[in-house]
């Protein structure tokens, strides 16, 4: 869709319902008053069209790489899922949880799916706080140090935790954990398929779903089969 500041944006939402966390953010409503042009909806929030109308033309030009993420040095890795993935699970986060109760709201008494999904989403982002927490706090920085004591042939003091298999086994536990969440929400939402006549907030709420469900399984990915086996051998090597 050719986007000008004379569609409405019911129109833009309806096209892509991607861009409906853009006009979210900018607190422009896109769903019962998404009725307006999108110049008159910039005017009404005090926002400059040319600012909205890049956001919602860079969505149409993803940019998309292959990295060979096994090639990575463990610190770099570290680093990339914090700033990529953690930061996109804070981000995104709060506005599922919003759209989530919207919807639990005004449609859980026909829908019955989306107050599980609203109370099972509140759920996994608490875990998930948690446990970025824990990984940022404690788990990447010894990863990060046995890098560094490997470069400079060095030992590693041993850390309170005692080996770095135990915080390794927990957050494991824990993806598992959160990966059952999401398939459940996702048995429940009918794989992110919105009934029939569904409203833009409905819709959003599924698509951001399933956004967040792909984003999280690259991100244990990641984790479970990149960073944490590398991080055991290396302090096997460590201790040797």
């Amino acid at each position: 869709m050719n986007i000008t500041e004379n569609n409405t944006v019911a129109e833009v939402v309806t096209s892509n319902i991607k861009t409906a966390d853009i006009f979210k953010k900018h607190g422009i409503d896109f769903c019962c008053g998404g009725g307006i042009s999108i110049k008159k909806a910039c005017e009404k929030n005090n926002i400059s069209y040319e600012t909205l109308a890049k956001e919602l033309s860079n969505m149409n030009n993803p940019v998309s790489k292959a990295y060979n993420y096994d090639s990575w040095k463990l610190d770099f890795l570290a680093d990339h899922i914090e700033n990529i993935h953690h930061s996109y699970v804070a981000e995104s986060t709060p506005l599922v949880l919003q759209y989530a109760e919207r919807v639990a709201k005004v449609h859980g008494h026909h829908y019955a799916e989306v107050i599980k999904i609203n109370t099972l989403f509140k759920a996994v982002a608490q875990e998930l706080a948690a446990h970025m927490k824990k990984e940022e706090l404690i788990l990447f920085p010894f990863i990060k140090q046995l890098v560094k004591a490997d470069k400079a042939g060095i030992k590693v003091k041993t850390p309170h935790f005692g080996t770095v298999n135990n915080p390794i086994k927990m957050m494991e536990e824990e993806h598992e954990n959160a990966g059952d969440i999401l398939k459940e929400i996702k048995e429940l939402s009918n794989n992110y398929t919105p009934p029939e006549g569904a409203c833009n907030t409905f819709k959003a709420l599924y698509a951001k779903l399933e956004e967040f469900e792909q984003d999280l399984h690259q991100h244990i990915h990641l984790e479970n089969n990149i960073l944490f086996p590398k991080a055991i051998l290396l302090e096997q090597k460590n201790n040797q």
